[in-house]
């Protein structure tokens, strides 16, 4: 049976620039969107916002959904990821509570769209549909008969 890993990302956007995360694999630095693994007895809703607070120290809800895309990594493992968007006021300080995380950076989408140190080209092509005008309700993602 085909089992892809779920995994879901938040794009944090605030004033012309993008949250994101920096940790080192393999003694490189690479960036992410704050993200992470869908977690038993969550919803995807509930996994992002975990992954953003474990990320950043930062708590919010995402307002809508941006993107799922069935990927296969380089390494040949099967991912759905769940993109959500988010909507801050202002660019808020984080404090990272994973210690996988180095920091992080509010940056220009320029600057990750041409970023040599992505973890995946999905970080760069959540960036590209976050640039377009569509976003889709967080309802076209419901639990049904959720028993948690």
């Amino acid at each position: 049976m085909f089992k892809p890993h779920v995994t879901v990302a938040c794009v944090v956007h605030s004033q012309d620039k993008f949250l994101v995360v920096e940790e080192t694999i393999n003694g490189k630095a690479l960036w992410n969107q704050p993200a992470g693994h869908l977690e038993a007895d969550e919803t995807l809703l509930q996994a992002a916002e975990r992954e953003l607070w474990e990320e950043t120290g930062i708590r919010a809800t995402p307002q809508s959904f941006l993107r799922m895309h069935q990927w296969v990594a380089p390494d040949n493992t099967p991912f759905l990821r769940f993109a959500f968007v988010i909507e801050l006021v202002t660019i808020l300080p984080t404090q990272p509570h994973d210690s996988d995380i180095d920091r992080c950076l509010w940056l220009t989408a320029d600057e990750i769209l041409h970023a040599p140190n992505l973890r995946s080209p999905l970080v760069a092509e959540s960036i590209r549909c976050y640039l377009q005008p569509e976003r889709y309700s967080l309802d076209l993602i419901s639990t049904f008969n959720w028993p948690h």
